[in-house]
């Protein structure tokens, strides 16, 4: 029997498909000397990777025109949406890749003997503009929502290779509200930047404030991505979570979202960003009069330069 793409009987290589075997390299070689190494790597494997794809299932005209108009969709309703619906980071979600380009960005510092905290994806509702606000105090700007259950977050962040406390790091927090909204698509009920907010730890590393225990939600179930997810069979649902990210200038920072152990969408999240030790314990708070639940989540940073050994 032939092996090894041969045809077995005299050597020569078999073609891999029955279509032109030249294309899709002239395709490649038409771009210009002045093109990047690194674009010229990227660029030529998107190339060959879409033509093999489209070799694979033999992909129809009426298919790619589909896809054509697809994509045309995806730009009409972030332009239609002044920018507040970001319907090409939803897709990429959707499809697993911005959890998988976070795998990759993260592996090298987490194949050492210590971890950092666990990254996640960052989703299209972060804002550069959230305010810095006062350690101790509150990101619900617009008074607390029906159902909603305010929490007193706090922590420590750490060097991972050391142990010790990260003075003036920032904790920047962002999350939907008790209706399973972001302030961006909630205007009638939510002020520009509630829910979110900015913290600078204290000498020794901490931070703490007050936050709502977060709420599942349904990603919108009209566009482009609810149609690939209905092409899919597949339900719209996130778990509960917070979203944050810590920075300082020394380190590299983390961008991660924090999940309820008790949310029932934990297995099943439509952008396949859950990870087991993001998973979190919200805990009855007494004793304080500004909230009813307690989340202690103390964040290990990995120093600039860290590649992954001590």
């Amino acid at each position: 029997m032939a092996s090894n793409g041969t045809n077995g009987t005299n050597g020569a290589e078999k073609p891999a498909h029955r279509f032109d075997p030249n294309f899709t390299q002239a395709v490649i070689d038409n771009m210009g000397p002045k093109t990047t190494p690194r674009n010229r790597q990227v660029l030529g494997a998107l190339v060959r990777h879409l033509h093999d794809f489209t070799r694979e299932v033999e992909l129809t005209i009426d298919e790619w025109m589909a896809a054509v108009h697809f994509v045309n969709a995806v730009g009409r309703i972030y332009s239609e949406s002044k920018q507040t619906r970001n319907e090409a980071h939803r897709i990429c979600d959707i499809l697993g890749l911005e959890s998988l380009v976070d795998e990759i960005a993260h592996k090298v510092i987490s194949e050492g003997d210590i971890d950092p905290t666990s990254s996640s994806i960052l989703g299209p509702f972060w804002s550069p503009n959230a305010p810095f606000r006062e350690l101790g105090g509150t990101i619900i700007q617009d008074g607390v929502p029906p159902k909603g259950r305010v929490t007193k977050m706090h922590g420590v962040i750490r060097d991972m290779t050391t142990g010790k406390p990260i003075p003036g790091a920032v904790f920047d927090i962002w999350q939907a509200s008790a209706n399973g909204k972001y302030d961006f698509q909630d205007p009638e009920n939510q002020t520009p930047n509630n829910l979110r907010g900015k913290f600078r730890a204290d000498e020794e590393g901490r931070y703490w404030f007050y936050c709502l225990h977060p709420t599942a939600y349904s990603l919108p179930q009209d566009g482009p991505s609810w149609d690939l997810l209905t092409l899919m069979d597949r339900h719209p649902m996130r778990p509960a979570h917070i979203h944050i990210m810590v920075t300082h200038e020394n380190f590299q920072g983390c961008t991660t979202q924090l999940y309820p152990n008790d949310d029932p969408w934990l297995t099943t999240d439509t952008v396949f960003a859950v990870k087991p030790d993001l998973v979190v314990d919200f805990k009855p708070l007494e004793g304080d009069d500004k909230a009813v639940l307690e989340l202690e989540y103390n964040v290990f940073l990995a120093p600039k330069g860290y590649k992954g050994k001590l």
